[in-house]
């Protein structure tokens, strides 16, 4: 048989055809190694305390990988929080349901984070949330409602909140970082709601103080004083709060080196699992999943989204306006 000769503008083509072919399954093949869960991640996965749902690590990991293939991300630290789980267990313990994963140190850890209270505007709508468990979810204005979905960790803001007592005669100031949260889909409006992360502490029974030598003293030379609260158990207006130790350690992670952070549940968990509850079906045969233990608690949960719930918190302002603020009266004790 006779071999014809190809001409060499034809094997190089051919050449760099197949060349293309290799590279292309090469990249192919590490992109689906660099999206499986590796092996000491998946020994994280679980429901029980401390651990991550497999849904939840999922979504939190494409969602890191997206941003880093993206080029937004460079962090080596990823974050994800399952708002199904219970904030309190009782007895002085907090549920952990905020994660910290670091795949290149092969770091996992679980924290505490707060969920959003909500709001009880009595006569017209309750969508407030207890304590423990989140049964009400969306992303309105003004709602102090969790929305679950995709963000990405923005600039850390520091203020100056006032002054508390530490000792007999020893005051310490009070400054509190806030991490600001961009969000995309239903979390889009996450910067105009001030949605971000911050130390779950603030100062009560604020009272002005004389100290006219302290820089943060007003033009009259008084100081904001109060007392130092630590709400880590509590729920927040929205935000994820940390307790302040692990703000401590949080904070510095994403200071000027954005990451993403995944909030589960999204609004379509949200109304499959209602649906099946309400079809009283089985949650797990549905491919369903939600913390057990706050799903008995809260019989069904609901996403409030904003298109519904924002006219109506309008309503209710303009029929209740606030009174007007009252000046921060001066301390009595010196």
């Amino acid at each position: 048989m006779r071999l014809r000769s190809v001409p060499l503008g034809v094997a190089i083509v051919c050449f760099l055809a197949i060349a293309g072919a290799l590279t292309m399954s090469a990249r192919s093949f590490a992109a689906l190694r660099s999206s499986s869960i590796p092996t000491w991640l998946q020994a994280h996965v679980g429901e029980g305390d401390g651990q991550i749902a497999q849904v939840v690590l999922e979504r939190a990991r494409a969602l890191y990988l997206r941003k880093v293939s993206e080029g937004s991300v460079k962090n080596p630290c990823y974050f994800a929080m399952d708002a199904t789980r219970p904030g309190d267990l009782g007895n002085g313990v907090l549920g952990r349901r905020y994660y910290i994963i670091c795949e290149a140190e092969q770091s996992f850890r679980a924290v505490s984070a707060g969920h959003g209270g909500g709001r009880n505007l009595k006569g017209v709508a309750d969508f407030s949330n207890g304590r423990r468990c989140a049964k009400n979810f969306g992303n309105a204005m003004d709602s102090e409602l969790t929305a679950g979905g995709a963000y990405m960790t923005a600039e850390a803001k520091t203020s100056f909140k006032g002054f508390y007592r530490v000792g007999a005669k020893q005051n310490a100031v009070f400054m509190r970082t806030f991490i600001q949260f961009d969000g995309e889909g239903e979390t889009a409006n996450a910067r105009q709601r001030v949605i971000g992360g911050h130390p779950a502490a603030l100062l009560r029974g604020m009272c002005l103080r004389k100290s006219p030598n302290s820089s943060y003293a007003d033009h009259d030379g008084y100081v904001p004083f109060g007392k130092l609260v630590n709400y880590a158990g509590g729920r927040s207006n929205g935000c994820t709060s940390w307790s302040p130790a692990d703000a401590e350690q949080i904070i510095p992670m994403v200071k000027d080196n954005p990451t993403t952070l995944y909030i589960y549940p999204e609004s379509r968990d949200i109304a499959a699992m209602a649906r099946t509850v309400a079809a009283r079906q089985s949650t797990s045969a549905a491919g369903l999943y939600w913390n057990a233990s706050c799903l008995k608690e809260i019989g069904a949960p609901k996403f409030w989204p904003k298109r519904m719930l924002e006219p109506i918190i309008a309503q209710y302002k303009k029929d209740h306006p606030l009174p007007p603020p009252q000046p921060v009266p001066i301390c009595k004790d010196p």
